[in-house]
């Protein structure tokens, strides 16, 4: 159960009714603060929609960290929305095999975006190495995209955390079909 209530329409001045135009759960949490609920949703559309970055690569990037922080709300949409990105059953199962030092069959490029990942979760950020190898794989626009794109989900896991933001029913069957570990 969250710790504050999950607002309505009905909740919400009719200027701010627009922010449960997708009515999911942390929309219906951040809706308590208008004005951060659209910069954060103005964000996370430029993430999904405009960003450069290859979207597998962004997504397999973001199921690393919903995977490191154990978050069953993250992991479980963006399991869903890799999907219609590119990602295969292979590519999520290998994010729990890459994190345990496995080797899948992931390409390298994927495998560096995973570690580049992991180590900002670890933080404080990305090391030289990883950074560096990945140059020649992304322009600079891709590089801070990439970058930013990591540490805007290792903030937004740690807000689902601490608001306690429940599993909607309908992502559910992500999160059973792809557990995280306990």
């Amino acid at each position: 159960m969250a710790r504050l209530p999950y607002l309505t329409r009905a909740d919400l001045p009719e200027q701010d009714q627009d922010l449960l135009k997708r009515d999911i759960a942390l929309n219906r949490l951040l809706s308590h603060s208008p004005g951060l609920a659209r910069a954060f949703t103005g964000l996370a559309m430029h993430i999904r929609h405009a960003s450069r970055l290859d979207a597998r690569l962004r997504e397999l990037a973001i199921l690393q960290i919903g995977w490191l922080a154990r978050s069953p709300y993250e992991w479980s949409h963006h399991v869903r929305i890799s999907q219609d990105f590119g990602c295969t059953e292979a590519d999520i199962r290998a994010i729990g095999v890459e994190t345990a030092g496995g080797d899948s069959a992931l390409e390298p490029l994927a495998k560096l975006v995973l570690q580049g990942a992991r180590e900002m979760w670890d933080g404080p950020a990305m090391s030289t190495a990883t950074f560096d190898a990945l140059r020649p794989h992304f322009d600079a626009e891709a590089l801070v995209e990439l970058t930013l794109i990591i540490a805007t989900y290792c903030g937004l896991v740690r807000f689902l955390g601490t608001m306690e933001i429940d599993v909607e029913p309908d992502y559910m069957p992500y999160l059973l079909a792809h557990p995280l570990p306990a």
